[in-house]
């Protein structure tokens, strides 16, 4: 996918960088695979806002994307690429053999009447979209929308142009670098799809101006230093002063410590199964 400018008519246009959406369909999704679902803008079941800057946007209809890949042994052939609302990666809608419809995410080099299938039985060549057990795939094979329990459905590198890279097999376990340089054990029975997501120069656009983040539901921030002691710990002080807004350990409005600071539990189950951490510190083989 190529990347576009425009010409600075105005200003919103100055720093607009965008992808070029080549072979993407253009009209409504698929009827039976949307649903209409309630946007929380930041506020749990009581109401409360626990998730700050969140609201308005335009209205968006959720596409049931398919991530447990179970329909074992049944060709399904590409019909369009569609642009998703929900995610950054560009989705692909299938249509198998039997008649049935569904949505998955659309790897990199994917095309329009492409074949994809979902097997458990081992495969000499590995096309993109094509969906396996971890033991099944080659190691050194890029992969993503990867399960972290069997039968849970796709769960990690589902980001436009993420994945991870298969290292190898240890027994009834797979070896996996993750898109954050993270090494870690997964079952190998979990499954995988081949290939890179799609929508690679995702993380090249620029918005080009504040309404489309608006358009997103993303409402303005507003730094602490630039706030008053009475709103913030970092707030106060005339300008960048030695007192007060900056100068201390930047922190949330709640005293939570905001850099270098350790947010994952030491007494997570999960820790056992890591090799190497996402800062490449080794841990203590599982």
């Amino acid at each position: 996918m190529a990347i576009i400018t425009t010409r600075p008519i105005t200003p919103g246009q100055r720093f607009l960088v965008r992808n070029r959406g080549e072979g993407i369909h253009t009209g409504r999704p698929e009827k039976a695979l949307v649903e209409s679902v309630h946007r929380a803008k930041g506020r749990n079941c009581y109401g409360r806002i626990t998730s700050r800057r969140r609201g308005g946007g335009h209205k968006r209809l959720f596409r049931k994307i398919d991530f447990r890949r179970d329909r074992i042994d049944v060709v399904a052939t590409v019909l369009r690429l569609e642009y998703d609302p929900n995610r950054t990666s560009y989705i692909a809608l299938l249509r198998y053999s039997d008649g049935e419809h569904a949505y998955i995410l659309a790897p990199n080099g994917l095309k329009v009447g492409d074949s994809v299938i979902s097997t458990n039985t081992a495969q000499e060549k590995f096309a993109p979209g094509m969906s396996l057990p971890l033991r099944l795939i080659a190691p050194a094979t890029f992969i993503h929308s990867i399960e972290m329990q069997p039968g849970k459905g796709g769960q990690l590198a589902r980001g436009a142009g993420a994945y991870a890279q298969l290292l190898g097999l240890e027994g009834d376990r797979a070896i996996l670098r993750m898109p954050s340089g993270e090494q870690r054990y997964l079952n190998a029975d979990c499954r995988a799809t081949v290939g890179i997501v799609g929508n690679i120069e995702h993380h090249n656009r620029s918005l080009g101006k504040a309404g489309r983040n608006r358009w997103k539901g993303r409402r303005p921030r507003v730094r602490g230093m630039a706030m008053n002691p009475v709103d913030h710990p970092n707030g106060g002080g005339q300008g960048k002063s030695k007192g007060g807004g900056g100068r201390q350990h930047p922190e949330s409005p709640w005293g939570q410590l905001a850099k270098h600071f350790p947010t994952r539990e030491k007494s997570k189950i999960s820790n056992s199964q890591i090799i190497v951490r996402r800062n490449g510190r080794k841990t203590k083989k599982a």
